[in-house]
């Protein structure tokens, strides 16, 4: 049970989502590591999504005393 990873490689979907995040481009990304496709990427952005879509999250409520 560890992080979700590209088929085939070891490189995680959070490690491409946060070059993303950090402004490398798709090409930045297929340039650097050798066999990923457009499609890797795109399924990383769908898994990240669908991840996002299935959570629930709680408003932070700062009680007073």
């Amino acid at each position: 049970m560890g992080k979700p990873v590209i088929k085939g490689t070891r490189l995680t979907v959070e490690f491409i989502v946060n070059l993303l995040a950090h402004g490398a481009t798709t090409a930045d990304i297929l340039t650097e590591y050798e066999g990923l496709t457009e499609d890797d990427i795109k399924a990383c952005l769908l898994f990240a999504g669908e991840s996002l879509g299935r959570a629930e999250f709680m408003p932070l409520v700062v009680e007073t005393a």
